[in-house]
């Protein structure tokens, strides 16, 4: 077996030794809404895989406007992709009481083939693609189709900063979608 830590691929031999001083915690956690797992700058030791509830990743710009990077529902990890011990460039929290297993940044290479990683990774691939070449409506679209439950859950506040658009535009883009159904 191999793993990884710092970016850099070891043998389970070398694991063993380095275990002594960097333990691969797993620890479950109870998370009340609002409780900030991680903050910009920390170091990046954590990743959470979500059991219930809901986390969001975002950053905060110089202007105080937040800048949603990702949700984070059941079945989902969330995580900087900072290397460990480097310092973090989002924000983490709970927007619900969640229950979420916590585990260092050690991580084993058999991880890597983990459906839920492979998820995060595509998700998170095309929205960077979208956002540099799609309409706010086929973002839109594009978010119903990947976080369908997560409409009712959060505010149109943060999906608009998801999004990249202001509140006002998502409400146009909503309107104008309810117009269509209706039309057809």
């Amino acid at each position: 077996m191999w793993y990884c830590s710092a970016g850099r691929v070891y043998p389970s031999s070398y694991q063993a030794n380095h275990r002594k001083h960097h333990s691969h915690n797993l620890k479950e956690l109870k998370v009340d809404k609002g409780t900030i797992l991680q903050r910009k700058g920390d170091p990046c030791r954590n990743v959470y895989s979500v059991k219930s509830g809901l986390l969001r990743a975002y950053s905060i710009d110089k202007k105080g406007k937040e800048h949603i990077f990702m949700f984070a529902p059941e079945g989902w990890i969330i995580a900087d992709n900072a290397l460990p011990e480097e310092p973090c460039e989002l924000f983490i929290d709970a927007l619900e009481n969640s229950v979420v297993e916590r585990s260092d940044k050690i991580i084993n290479v058999d991880i890597l083939e983990s459906p839920k990683l492979i998820k995060r990774i595509r998700v998170l691939q095309k929205r960077i693609i979208m956002l540099m070449s799609a309409s706010a409506l086929e973002r839109y679209d594009h978010f119903l189709e990947t976080y369908p439950d997560i409409v009712k859950r959060v505010s149109q506040k943060m999906i608009a900063s998801y999004l990249g658009i202001t509140p006002e535009a998502l409400s146009t883009i909503k309107r104008r979608r309810l117009k269509d159904q209706k039309n057809k």
